[in-house]
């Protein structure tokens, strides 16, 4: 079926569909085609159109209550085909086996699942993502460590395509079995016993928006804040569901602890040249990421955390690179900038505005050799080679770089998501947001740092310069800390609805024809990005709902 731009239910009731899905992000389109390959006819419902349009953006402008911590929605969220794949950098890593067990020095619980069960999923996920085979490990050779604090050989995977919608154009194109209908906002959901009877939809290009269309099952894959909000109106029009108002939803709101506080200058050779982004013998842009092993995660009482190089700031222009200086001045340029990388990465390589830009000028025409030869390379490798490049990292003789910390945000209550007053244009009520970090994730960070600053030393391989005191480096930490664009925990996974909203399959534990899969289920939040875990729990359903429907189907 072709691509809808739907002006009548009557487009949609007639297909059949068996599974509607929410969301034509990531994880819903992705989903989407993983169903039609179990034989399932699908329909995905998307609230935005082709064209990023303002009027369907507004329906995303959250109350960021705390907006030294979260980004604003505009660059967290996309009303469109695709959602915030057209912000999301493309990197793919799974989360880790000790993510899934109890954690008593962090006082977290067991997750309702295990690594074993989503393992099966990796390399369908892999390829749906377009990051390559699923190898996340490689050892780098001739690097001798005597402790095994910390690793090197972990792997993150980029995606060649972070656009669903533009990797399987062809496919949502021409398959059958798929339909995606384009500018239709769910505003709720229509119930009887336990289960969904239809959804109430707003169609924008009808003069009768309140609607209701028929559904079997529904998965909400509507992105981590979108799917809390449209559950957080169902809940205020029924207060029973999802434990209540003093239930699980909308509560423990995490993203990543993420920043620099420190410079990391190398010793070693073979760890320097180790660290940069290259493509493997697997199919993909991959990167190494230093992070500490279970026993020393444990031992240090510290949260799940990874660290990595990268360039120093560009913004400062005391570098003297010439490259540097004309990545800065792209970056910065008006609308060009934001093309170029996910806004909340431009804006922590370059600040907000007003920019000065004379002094970076100036390195580039003091350094015109590199900076002429780096430019063409970058563009080529980023929009036109066969594996698109994810950044840019460039090596320097001092071998001095800021070093990037990404620790888990550990869950709390009070960082939480509640609807306002305010409802948008479709009638459905804003959010309030309020995130927020914590004394015990700062702890963590400072903690870890101490950790790798000992690790680096007694192996020989670097040291750390901080860029803080050591009486102001809390302080840093909360300065340099700011996510939103990582949505997890306010949908949480769990055994029980008094506790969660879902279970491990991500089955509602209260309407059992309600499936929800987002980052927002992810009951902690690991080192890694949460989009390709998030799929693989798609994934496991979606083979589940296969076995049932099997189980269920009459022979001929």
């Amino acid at each position: 079926m072709p691509i809808l731009h739907p002006t009548s239910l009557a487009d949609l009731n007639t297909l059949g569909a068996q599974i509607t899905v929410i969301g034509a992000g990531p994880i819903g389109l992705n989903m989407a085609i993983a169903l039609s390959d179990r034989g399932f006819k699908v329909l995905v419902l998307e609230s935005g159109t082709e064209a990023k349009l303002p009027e369907r953006q507004d329906l995303a402008a959250d109350h960021i209550l705390t907006p030294d911590t979260h980004h604003a929605p505009e660059i967290t969220t996309a009303r469109r085909l695709g959602g915030a794949g057209g912000l999301w950098g493309g990197r793919c890593v799974p989360c880790d086996e000790i993510d899934f067990r109890d954690r008593p020095w962090l006082d977290l619980t067991a997750w309702p699942i295990t690594k074993a069960d989503l393992d099966p999923h990796l390399h369908e996920a892999c390829d749906l993502m377009g990051a390559g085979k699923p190898v996340f490990s490689s050892p780098i050779a001739d690097l001798n460590a005597t402790s095994d604090r910390f690793t090197t050989d972990r792997l993150e995977r980029w995606t060649n395509q972070p656009r669903a919608h533009v990797k399987h154009r062809e496919r949502l194109e021409n398959d059958p079995n798929i339909t995606v209908a384009l500018d239709v906002t769910v505003t709720g959901f229509v119930l009887q016993d336990d289960q969904i009877d239809a959804l109430n939809v707003y169609l924008h290009a009808s003069d009768t928006p309140a609607q209701t269309l028929p559904v079997t099952q529904v998965i909400l894959a509507a992105g981590g804040n979108a799917s809390t909000r449209l559950l957080l109106n169902v809940q205020a029009d029924t207060p029973d569901l999802f434990g209540g108002a003093d239930g699980p939803l909308g509560k423990f709101y995490m993203g990543h602890v993420n920043g620099q506080i420190a410079d990391i200058v190398f010793d070693n050779q073979t760890l320097h040249d180790a660290l940069t982004y290259h493509v493997d013998d697997h199919g993909s842009y991959v990167r190494r990421r230093i992070t500490p092993s279970d026993a020393c995660q444990q031992e240090a009482g510290i949260a799940n955390v990874a660290f990595w190089p990268v360039v120093p700031e560009i913004s400062e222009a005391e570098h003297r690179s010439g490259p540097l200086s004309s990545v800065f001045l792209g970056l910065t340029a008006p609308v060009i900038g934001k093309r170029i990388i996910a806004e909340p990465i431009r804006l922590r390589h370059c600040g907000p505005g007003p920019y000065k830009r004379l002094r970076h000028i100036w390195n580039v025409l003091r350094d015109p050799l590199s900076t002429l030869s780096f430019a063409p390379w970058f563009i080529y490798h980023r929009y036109f080679a066969p594996n698109r490049i994810p950044g840019f990292f460039l090596t320097n003789p001092a071998r001095r770089y800021g070093l990037e910390f990404h620790s888990e945000h550990l869950p709390a209550p009070d960082s939480q998501m509640r609807l306002s007053t305010e409802r948008d244009a479709t009638g459905l009520r804003r959010m309030d947001i309020d995130f927020r970090f914590s004394d015990r994730d700062i702890d963590s960070v400072l903690r870890a740092h101490d950790e790798i600053e000992t690790w680096l030393t007694h192996e020989g391989f670097g040291r750390l310069v901080y860029r803080y005191s050591e009486a102001d480096r809390r302080k840093g930490v909360l300065q340099e800390a700011k996510h939103g664009n990582h949505q997890e925990g306010t949908i949480r996974m769990g055994t029980d609805r008094n506790s969660a909203v879902v279970d491990g399959l991500g089955q509602s534990f209260d309407l059992k024809n309600l499936k929800v899969i987002s980052t927002g289920i992810l009951p902690t939040s690991s080192q890694a990005n949460p989009t390709l875990t998030a799929l693989q729990i798609g994934l496991r359903l979606a083979d589940h709902l296969a076995g049932s429907h099997k189980e269920t189907t009459p022979h001929a």
